[in-house]
């Protein structure tokens, strides 16, 4: 979306942590925010408590619901349905910010007209939500004076994700709810420096900062001083790579910090994918199921292992400093980058990683005013432009970059997959609370595995009635892709004829189910939708984790 491009491209918050609890709606969708982001959790039941109301919308029965005043269970994959029924009823009602439209937006009357179709009457038939608690979502937050939204990758790992995003935003935008303390649109991200990293330029199309490589005037600023000449061509997405390794187009990868083999959408190929390379170097702290198909494992040090700055979800640098020393023959990511560069005759010449934050402040002037000593203790938000400029809490507050946002008509559609005769139930992946990504550190924790041990799948009472599952059975669950045992949960927390599976346990990988069909545009795949079918016994163990 133009103006907010930069936010939501980088995954930002626009608001801040202790805003939280100074809400008086939250509206939380597609994020199990007490199990993926608990102490955010914390300060949103906080907010309950201090008076907030407390919207969800998820198919689950996550745990927050407990704490809601409103949960709608709409359907995996009908989030642009419901956005936009909800909008329709405020539009209806008037309980849009016109001030704020025709001064600070672009596009609101074909936006207007866009929204005709989705009364609450077509948000129930698609979304399976009662309309009466659409129209009451829609009066809950069209009428608060400080409403925040808050989303995770339950709207993003969808086919038609960037239109999740998109939807959201124009619903803070029609309220007038971005600019101002304790609202916003707040993605929270999943992984402690994920923020830092996108915002070094770990993305395909952008120089750190999130300025574009296909403006010759920003190449250029950064050819000046790295000393040399750049591509103008757009990179590959993580996925994109997966995908031209598998056809022999991308002949070496450099994997650093992550594991596809458990974390990509169908296992199989993403396997085949690695195999197919020449050649493959995977970096990281622990021997992972992808550091064991690389030619070459470089070891990594650990958090504590390193100096230099994290940014959070809010925007926030902090600085991350050494408490003990690496391991055997471990380094710092930036030695073996640096070393790395000069074998390929490249000189990098920083004697310390506060040179590389430095050389960061000069070709972004977000962090212009941030230095290590100001974040000795507390970090700070950008933009921080200048050194005595206190940081951002909240973004947008004089306007939004190129002068007006521009709202974005989203139409929904399906997912790519859904049940049919043959595969009838509806899979979604995610997370759980004890469990961390692949579980590469959480699964050598004896404490963590004492309460999380196993892979379970949960499967609503009516759906285990029906095949004659019980608590506790071992199930096999097979998608186009492949088949997985595990043991069954039976549980109200999912819808009837959806199922969901923690994707953290390798022994049985939700991923060798998984759809890799992606978004167009931002290229993640469908991890929260894909077709399955449940079978109460296995005919025979060699097909057990197999395609």
């Amino acid at each position: 979306m133009a103006g907010l491009a930069t936010v939501f491209g980088s995954g930002a918050m626009t608001n801040s942590l202790p805003e939280v609890e100074n809400h008086d709606v939250i509206f939380v969708i597609g994020s199990n925010t007490t199990e993926t982001h608990p102490i955010i959790g914390l300060k949103m039941k906080n907010a309950v408590r201090k008076g907030a109301e407390l919207i969800i919308a998820d198919p689950r029965r996550i745990d927050l619901v407990r704490f809601s005043h409103l949960w709608l269970q709409h359907r995996p994959g009908t989030d642009v349905a419901l956005l936009n029924s909800i909008m329709h009823i405020i539009m209806k009602e008037d309980m849009t910010d016109t001030k704020f439209i025709e001064s600070r937006t672009e596009g609101f009357e074909s936006f207007k007209d866009s929204l005709e179709e989705y009364t609450p009457e077509y948000g129930e038939r698609i979304t399976g939500v009662p309309k009466q608690d659409i129209i009451k979502a829609a009066h809950f937050y069209g009428n608060a004076v400080r409403p925040g939204i808050y989303y995770t990758m339950g709207i993003t790992q969808h086919t038609h994700g960037t239109e999740n995003v998109y939807a959201i935003a124009n619903l803070a935008l029609m309220t007038g709810n971005l600019g101002r303390e304790s609202t916003g649109v707040n993605p929270l991200r999943g992984q402690n420096n994920v923020q830092g990293a996108t915002d070094m330029g770990c993305i395909p199309n952008f120089f750190p900062g999130y300025q574009p490589a296909a403006m010759p005037g920003i190449r250029a600023k950064f050819e000046k001083t790295w000393g040399v000449k750049l591509s103008d061509k757009k990179g590959l997405t993580a996925t994109e790579m997966t995908g031209e390794a598998f056809e022999r187009k991308l002949k070496a990868l450099y994997i650093m910090g992550e594991n596809p083999v458990l974390s990509d959408p169908d296992i199989q190929h993403t396997v085949k994918a690695l195999q197919k390379l020449d050649f493959l170097v995977v970096q990281d702290i622990f021997l992972t199921e992808t550091a064991a198909l690389a030619d070459v494992v470089l070891p990594a040090a650990c958090f504590a292992e390193k100096d230099g700055t994290f940014t959070n979800t809010s925007r926030r640098v902090q600085r991350v400093r050494k408490a003990v020393q690496p391991p055997g023959e471990a380094r710092e990511d930036s030695h073996i980058i640096t070393e790395l560069a000069k074998r390929f005759g490249y000189h990098m010449d920083y004697n310390l990683i506060e040179e590389v934050f430095q050389e960061s402040k000069k070709l972004w002037p977000a962090l212009a005013g941030i230095t290590y000593k100001r974040i000795a203790k507390t970090g700070l938000q950008w933009p921080c432009p200048t050194q005595d400029h206190p940081g951002t809490p909240y973004l947008f507050k004089g306007g939004f970059p190129r002068g007006k946002a521009a709202f974005t008509v989203v139409a929904y559609r399906p997912s790519e997959e859904l049940p049919d005769a043959e595969y009838p139930f509806l899979l979604s992946t995610g997370r759980q609370l004890f469990q961390y990504h692949t579980g590469s550190m959480t699964r050598r924790n004896e404490a963590i595995n004492a309460v999380s041990p196993t892979a379970y799948i949960e499967i609503h009472p009516e759906d285990a009635a029906v095949l004659g599952i019980k608590d506790g059975e071992r199930v096999c669950v097979t998608s186009r892709r492949g088949s997985i045992n595990i043991q069954a949960w039976v549980t109200e927390r999912p819808l009837s004829k959806t199922v969901f599976i923690p994707f953290h346990f390798r022994e049985a990988a939700a991923n060798m189910l998984t759809n890799k069909a992606c978004d167009p545009i931002a290229k993640i795949p469908e991890f929260k939708v894909c077709a399955v079918r449940i079978n109460r016994t296995v005919d025979s163990e060699e097909n057990v984790n197999k395609g």
